[in-house]
């Protein structure tokens, strides 16, 4: 659906980009081989034609034969008519070249193409709107970027209206602003003009969208039954919001009406919120119902439509309430104990097909009724179902016996779900010799850090190689799990090719070595500002003097990769390295004050943000933010006249080379594709002058 995020893992990461301070996007795609040879199959950069244009566009007022009219008609064009994959390429350097028009058509195309932008490309893009005075034209604007401006320069009259378009966006890309996402919340509650704790109508819930996900237990309970539908839209719930959606389920105040009276239509309705159905709200709906919905769900899981997270949060909720009910109806029999004999009847591949199979075989019943031979044969569809942890024990047990010197490879690629029940001495035991195998067991995100290096081990003592289509297909969750040696061996060549990888939630150990190793890889990539697109992702690890030196360099460091440094390393930069490190994103500490990285920096230096000279505003760049500060809904908000000239240079850029350019507007597109697709090797290579002209 619009506004959906795919999971890291799954985005395309395989790419190559052209060295130069306009850098194309490493999370291209690598062409697909053909029987033409190797100059067929290099390596593709969605983001080059971006470069060309960008740089095309900063160079062509001084293009002799080229008038300003003519070039800005043709990249107005462009924006118009940009796809997608284009604009999710964006990069802040090459944009902070355009012009206010041609800026606001590239955002404007964005939101008319439902671009779905990272939070560090976000952040900085707001940045460049508010340089140009465009926030007013919000409701043109995609809805995740509106989370990033400044609150304080929303006109009053227009609160409601960028309420309501903010709250269609996804508040966890403030991840890492939490002053900003608290902020955001307390002026849409000021513009409802709601009490305190707020007890919300229909038609505040209607505007608040996404934003009551941050709303306290209380309010939900309080509010109109509607919030069901704002819930909906919650990636998750914290356990006290989970107790409120019970409470509120209970009372009957829903459109399902009290439990007793529920249907499968009104609970497929809820869609995810019936995950954090409680078991003792189970027991009081009609067991039929109960049965149909719990079909319904598993055959959604074995569907893929599930995620295992909220599939087994469900499953246990809804087995603890039948085993609660038949015990209450019942005396406990003997021979209850596993082991006990088949009661349910043998378990064939037929009974593997009914979705209500954990409802007919418990655990011990599964013990008793399950066969070696249907189990080796049928594993993968065994495994389909959402078994508790006590039937997936069963299942280890029971592969145990059949296969006692380690279980078979080609079997291994079908438990991925089991794989974090096994010892390390039991994964020794395996033969993994393909790279499927390996990515079968770890892209399940189930095996845990000393699984995860002791399958990657295996591997490799097979003479196997992590390649970059294994680094992309694992996620770069897992190169936290890595041990050092196993980083170690990631050859340069695979690592840039693996595109930028999320290490976000590795240890600061982990996050040094794999900075080390991504300087290793682009460390010859050309000018600092094309360096600097490339290792972003892995400067978690980088130490103090690295910082520096990107501080000198003028690369404008965007907040979200700020707030991922290295807390030791931050605290020895001084806070004039901080503000040229930032740049024109300086403003954005405001929003972030209270993040773990930046308030432990301020402790240190035991000073505010005001007093250090820091607290800027982004709109204005020389300016206190006294007056610009981010309270809601000011009186005013900066007019396009206000903001900087149309070529409102940023630094780090070096200029591009004149016959390139003019090459690069004389040519078709399509010529241009063609001259790219043939270039001989990868864009960092020495070899390919011509890409690296293009975007220098």
């Amino acid at each position: 659906m619009p506004g959906s995020r795919a999971p890291p893992s799954t985005r395309s990461s395989l790419c190559s980009a052209c060295p130069g301070p306009a850098a194309c996007d490493p999370s291209a795609f690598r062409a697909p081989r053909t029987a033409m040879g190797p100059r067929a199959g290099a390596l593709v950069s969605r983001g080059l034609i971006l470069c060309v244009w960008l740089t095309t566009h900063r160079a062509g007022a001084h293009a002799e034969g080229f008038s300003q009219e003519g070039l800005d008609a043709s990249r107005a064009d462009l924006w118009a008519s940009a796809n997608t994959s284009l604009l999710q390429g964006f990069r802040c350097q090459p944009a902070s070249q355009l012009s206010r028009d041609h800026l606001s058509a590239l955002i404007r195309r964005m939101a008319s193409q439902q671009v779905l932008l990272k939070a560090w490309q976000l952040s900085c893009l707001a940045n460049l709107a508010a340089l140009h005075g465009l926030q007013s034209d919000f409701p043109l604007h995609p809805p995740d970027l509106l989370l990033f401006y400044n609150l304080g320069h929303v006109k009053e009259a227009d609160c409601r209206a960028f309420t309501g378009r903010a709250a269609q966006g996804d508040t966890e890309l403030l991840a890492n602003l939490p002053d900003q996402r608290a902020a955001l919340q307390h002026s849409a509650l000021a513009c409802l003009g709601v009490s305190h704790p707020p007890r919300l109508s229909a038609s505040d819930l209607l505007l608040l969208g996404i934003l009551v996900c941050d709303m306290e237990a209380s309010s939900i309970v309080a509010s109109d039954p509607h919030v069901l539908q704002n819930l909906q839209r919650c990636p998750r719930l914290t356990p006290a919001q989970q107790a409120a959606l019970n409470t509120l389920l209970t009372s009957g105040r829903t459109v399902l009406g009290p439990p007793i009276s529920w249907n499968l239509e009104g609970l497929q309705a809820l869609g995810p919120l019936a995950t954090y159905i409680s078991s003792s709200l189970w027991m009081q709906v009609q067991e039929a119902v109960g049965l149909d919905f719990f079909g319904s769900m598993v055959a959604a899981c074995r569907a893929g439509r599930l995620s295992q997270r909220d599939i087994r949060h469900f499953v246990t909720s809804f087995l603890e309430a039948k085993a609660k009910a038949k015990l209450m109806s019942s005396r406990p029999k003997r021979g209850t104990a596993t082991g006990r004999p088949c009661i349910q009847g043998n378990i064939t591949a037929a009974t593997l097909q009914d979705d209500l199979f954990l409802l007919h075989y418990d655990c011990s019943q599964l013990e008793s009724c399950l066969g070696s031979r249907v189990l080796r044969a049928n594993v993968d569809r065994l495994l389909q179902h959402p078994l508790p942890t006590e039937c997936q024990r069963v299942v280890k047990a029971k592969l145990a016996r059949i296969y006692p010197s380690g279980i078979p490879e080609e079997q291994l690629r079908l438990i991925a779900s089991l794989v974090y029940l096994y010892s390390l001495v039991e994964i020794r035991q395996w033969n993994i010799t393909s790279r499927d195998t390996v990515m079968a067991l770890l892209a399940s995100d189930v095996a845990l850090e000393n699984q995860t290096e002791a399958i990657l081990q295996k591997f490799l003592d097979h003479k196997g190689t992590i390649t970059s289509a294994l680094l992309v297909a694992i996620g770069g969750s897992r190169l936290c799990w890595m041990s050092p040696r196993q980083i170690q061996a990631i050859r340069p060549s695979e690592f840039r090719l693996a595109g930028a990888l999320d290490t976000s939630s590795c240890p600061q150990s982990r996050k040094n070595q794999l900075f080390f190793k991504a300087r290793e890889a682009f460390g010859s990539t050309g000018p600092t500002a094309a360096y600097y697109d490339f290792v972003r992702p892995y400067l978690g690890g980088a130490p103090t003097e690295e910082l520096q030196r990107l501080a000198q360099a003028n690369v404008s460091m965007d907040i979200h990769t700020f707030t991922n440094l290295n807390p030791c390393a931050l605290q020895n930069l001084s806070v004039n390295n901080v503000r040229t490190l930032l740049g024109q994103n300086v403003g954005d500490l405001q929003k972030a004050r209270s993040h773990p990285t930046i308030s432990s920096w301020l402790r240190s230096l035991n000073k505010s943000l005001d007093e250090l000279g820091l607290d800027t505003d982004p709109a204005s760049p020389t300016s206190p933010t006294g007056t610009h500060s981010n309270a809601p809904w000011t009186s005013h908000l900066t007019s396009p006249g206000e903001g900087p000239g149309k070529d409102a240079p940023t630094s780090g850029s070096p200029p591009a080379h004149l016959g390139y350019l003019l090459l690069a507007v004389a040519l078709p597109s399509s010529l241009l594709w063609l001259l790219y697709w043939g270039a001989l090797g990868p864009c960092w290579d020495s070899q390919c002058p011509l890409k690296t002209a293009l975007c220098w």
